[in-house]
């Protein structure tokens, strides 16, 4: 993805990651829980789904095509006070399967949400065609410098101004941290039409009352992820 493309998708990430998790927050009625392991330690070894050795593959490409033409995912973490908050985060990359990378400031909300609740929810959707993705999965915290050196894109330096010797928004940053997601489920609708049919279906289901037959939803679960 250019620089032009992702400026404008980080500018929505920036305003609720960055501006929004500045302000004051109570502590009180935090429900704690174990301590959230660094880096993907979360990650263990995947099963393989016997006896359909072609489906869960199959599931997984869409999945990937999917993700990777949407983009942007929007974030749900649980506040101090139970309550959830939701915010729109720009996709870095892809780990094995359906594990996935996101870059935010460790001085922001979310960071301490993550630590005290580690669920998180994504959820990605296409307008054009009707397409959508929701992940339900287990977040931790890392601030592994190879780790960020490896994913680390220049246009990161406009979300992180320059604020003194060594944090000039570089890969070295300490303000800097990635959150890394654990899938657990996947479920996903993938469109059985280009976007003109899928929108000529839903204009004739508009017109005859019909409930349109625009796609098909698939799920993995915890055996298969």
């Amino acid at each position: 993805m250019g620089a032009a493309q992702r400026q404008g998708l980080a500018a929505a990430w920036y305003v609720s990651c960055i501006q929004l998790d500045s302000a004051d927050h109570a502590s009180v009625g935090r429900t704690e829980f174990a301590s959230t392991p660094p880096c993907g330690a979360f990650a263990q070894p995947k099963a393989t789904t016997m006896g359909s050795p072609t489906t869960t593959p199959e599931k997984i490409d869409e999945l990937y095509e999917l993700i990777d033409g949407m983009e942007v995912a929007l974030m749900t973490t649980r506040r101090p006070d139970g309550l959830l908050v939701t915010r729109p985060m720009a996709t870095q990359d892809r780990g094995p399967l359906a594990d996935l990378w996101f870059v935010t400031s460790i001085d922001t909300h979310k960071v301490d949400e993550i630590e005290a609740d580690p669920h998180v929810s994504l959820g990605y959707y296409d307008h054009g065609s009707s397409e959508w993705v929701s992940v339900s999965g287990r977040a931790s915290i890392c601030q592994d410098r190879d780790k960020i050196h490896e994913l680390y894109e220049d246009d990161w330096k406009m979300w992180f101004p320059d604020d003194g010797p060594g944090r000039d928004g570089g890969p070295d940053d300490p303000r800097l941290a990635l959150i890394f997601v654990e899938a657990l489920t996947v479920t996903y609708m993938k469109a059985k039409h280009s976007k003109p049919m899928t929108l000529f279906e839903i204009a004739k289901g508009r017109l005859t009352g019909k409930q349109p037959d625009i796609g098909r939803e698939e799920h993995l679960d915890r055996a298969e992820l």
